[in-house]
């Protein structure tokens, strides 16, 4: 094959480029702007009317311009879009502009190779196995244009064909370097991609958690490792996701405290280190434990999901002095790490001044109605744990009530919860559950995170939802650390008990605002078994390739050789590459073993064998139109058809081996070369 660059395109490799621009720019749609798809838009139509020989090539005046406008249009809004964004939208402009404009094969070549680095980017931002899938018929179709610059033919499908066929041949190495190769970080960090993600806050007012109820996103996925092999994990009241600690309220919007935002920031140069329970003969906190793995959808944030108190052996998560989770950088793409929870560990035994001082800090001239409550709560409670009890039993013996849509609050938000309103979700009665505490004197703090989830038994996970966001509070105790308490349970049980669907409808709440979502086929039993058969195979993906560490490498290996050794995974990779160089070079025609004969040759063959029967012979070397003139002169009388069958058959043949023909006439003279043998076959059987 030789590079024949100056020569004009075939109208197959237009063909395909004509799918191969749509397919590759379509997953690209969320990073585009309005005015990136309109100019793809224009360069897609016009290059459908060359196609069509509706239009001319455009001049390079118009393409010219079109791009300096693009250019001077990005400039203007990156700062809006990001810089990642912009410099996605100036390489799609630059894809579809070099697209439209292109007259050789050496501008298809670029187009390719353009093409395959944009299909790279996407696979950064969405690797779910649908995509995937998507991306790679994609880099097959992408892979057979290239193909027919180098080696064009009249049959579309040729070089698609040729293209699968590669990449079919390349798989087994792909797999094996996957199974074998080190596990490696990466070279280097990837940008946030989106410029905003449905999830959680670092702040939190009264709307922000009623406003993520509305929202059917995944948020994260669990597996449990339980050494009985069960996949269950805990009851559904066990399940609280800790996310973010909230300590700093300014009678609004509760925060971080800067001390933990600090520590964030430093994280990822000096790690902060907590240290996992160790078997102590005195406590049984250590014995108890449980073991999960989370893969978390991207939230474009760095924080973590796990069950109290959390730890991950992964390099790129640290454990935080406030008990969270904590990645070093942004969750932009899926993300698997394994945790180990010790439900019974106290968390700070002892509570340093600084520590108390922040839990209990109030806003001055705040909310003086429930600081009074909470200062009579005190007085009637002298013992701080059977304070809080009658705080929790407040909320049950008064007529309150939990609802998504709560009514509106003045200046003092949580004086008009209290003491006007009496209708909230789970920030409001956190809240007001801290602020009494506080002002009765126990450092107390919100906890925000997800509470649930959703069990899949088919694959044994379960499946967390924005829907499933949730705060509650956690009070500090002389000798018992910090501890939990749900105001929420209180009010309604079953949000808790048994899930957000228990206590809410769907269709009213995060249903409301997807109408595509597949979670309305939960109405529906086969349906939702189908969903989750289908959610199951996305999970399994998510399990075994996009979270295939090195333990699940350990696992595969010891499986293949057992006792793994360096010695063992050197000599698998060195058989295995034997074996792929073998078939390569098979199919290369490197052994000089006979390949499977041409179907075209075959048949005739097979009609000429027939006729040897009858006793007319084909001469070593004899051309075909002289054995058709030897066969007609013998069939001419005593069979006339066969005599005019072989003929017609011969010239068919003829024509298709050695004549120049377009597509047309090529399946035209196939069709007719078919209808002959057959019937030759069946008349020389009879006869």
């Amino acid at each position: 094959m030789t590079d024949n660059f100056d020569t004009l395109i075939s109208r197959n490799t237009l063909f395909w480029l004509l799918i191969t621009n749509v397919a590759i720019l379509t997953p690209l749609y969320g990073q585009a702007t309005l005015w990136s798809i309109g100019i793809c838009g224009i360069c897609f139509v016009w290059r459908v009317g060359i196609y069509l020989g509706k239009v001319a090539a455009p001049p390079k005046m118009l393409v010219t311009s079109l791009a300096i406008g693009a250019a001077i249009t990005l400039a203007l809004v990156s700062s809006q879009i990001g810089l990642l964004n912009a410099l996605v939208n100036l390489l799609i402009l630059g894809y579809a502009l070099k697209y439209i404009e292109m007259r050789e094969l050496r501008d298809v070549k670029a187009i390719v190779l353009v093409g395959y680095f944009l299909i790279g980017l996407t696979l950064l931002d969405q690797q779910s196995m649908l995509n995937t899938v998507h991306l790679l018929a994609v880099t097959i179709i992408n892979t057979g244009v290239l193909i027919s610059v180098y080696q064009d033919k009249s049959n579309k499908m040729a070089n698609l064909s040729f293209s699968l066929k590669i990449i079919l041949q390349s798989l087994p190495l792909a797999i094996l370097l996957f199974v074998v190769f080190p596990r490696l970080g990466p070279l280097w960090l990837v940008p946030n991609m989106n410029t905003a993600k449905t999830g959680l806050s670092d702040e939190v007012s009264f709307g922000d958690i009623s406003k993520l109820t509305r929202s059917a996103d995944l948020a994260f996925r669990v597996g449990f490792d339980n050494p009985n092999g069960s996949t269950l994990g805990p009851a559904n009241q066990e399940l609280y996701w800790r996310t973010l600690v909230m300590e700093n309220y300014d009678g609004k919007t509760w925060r971080q405290d800067p001390s933990i935002q600090q520590i964030q920031r430093q994280a990822y140069f000096t790690k902060p280190e907590r240290q996992a329970p160790k078997n102590d003969a005195k406590t049984d906190a250590s014995s108890k434990k449980i073991a999960y793995m989370v893969i978390s959808e991207p939230s474009h944030r760095k924080w973590l999901y796990g069950l109290d108190e959390a730890f991950s052996d992964n390099d790129q998560v640290v454990e935080l002095a406030d008990y969270r989770l904590f990645s070093l950088r942004a969750v932009d793409q899926r993300m698997s790490y394994r945790v180990t929870s010790y439900p019974d560990t106290i968390m700070d035994l002892k509570l340093d001044p600084q520590t108390r001082q922040i839990n209990l800090a109030l806003p001055a001239n705040s909310n003086p109605k429930t600081r009074q409550l909470g200062l009579q709560f005190a007085k009637d409670y002298p013992d701080p744990q059977a304070r809080i009890n009658a705080m929790m039993n407040y909320f049950a013996q008064q007529a309150y009530f939990y609802t998504l849509s709560p009514p509106r609050v003045g200046e003092q938000q949580i004086d008009d919860f209290m003491f006007e309103n009496r209708a909230g979700f789970c920030a409001h009665y956190a809240s007001a559950l801290v602020f009494m505490a506080r002002a009765s004197g126990i450092p107390t703090r919100m906890v925000t995170g997800y509470q649930g989830g959703e069990y899949n038994a088919n694959a044994g996970y379960y499946s967390v939802y924005q829907y499933m966001a949730h705060a509650w509070t956690e009070v500090w105790f002389e000798g018992q650390g910090w501890q939990r308490f749900d105001p929420t349970a209180m009010i309604a049980p079953q949000r808790v008990l048994d899930g957000f669907d228990a206590t809410f409808d769907s269709q009213s709440s995060y249903l409301q605002d997807s109408p595509f979502s597949t979670l309305h086929m939960k109405q529906y039993p086969w349906l939702n078994e189908l969903r989750q058969q289908f959610a199951s195979v996305d999970y399994y993906w998510s399990v075994w390739v996009l979270g295939f560490d090195e333990q699940r490498k350990q696992q595969v290996l010891a499986k293949l050789l057992g006792d793994v050794s360096n010695t063992k995974i050197a000599l698998l990779m060195i058989f295995s590459f034997i074996i792929i160089a073998l078939v390569i070079a098979y199919y290369a025609g490197l052994f000089n073993v006979d390949r499977q004969q041409d179907p075209l040759n075959k048949r005739y063959n097979l009609i000429c064998q027939r006729l040897a029967k009858k006793g007319i012979f084909r001469q070593q070397g004899q051309a075909p139109s002289d054995y058709a003139a030897a066969v007609n002169a013998h069939f001419n009388a005593l069979q006339p058809k066969v005599a005019a069958d072989f003929t017609a058959l011969s010239n068919a043949f003829v024509a298709l081996k050695y004549q120049p023909l377009t597509a047309a006439q090529t399946q035209q003279q196939q069709q007719r070369f078919i209808q002959l043998y057959r019937r030759l076959r069946l008349r020389l059987l009879r006869n």
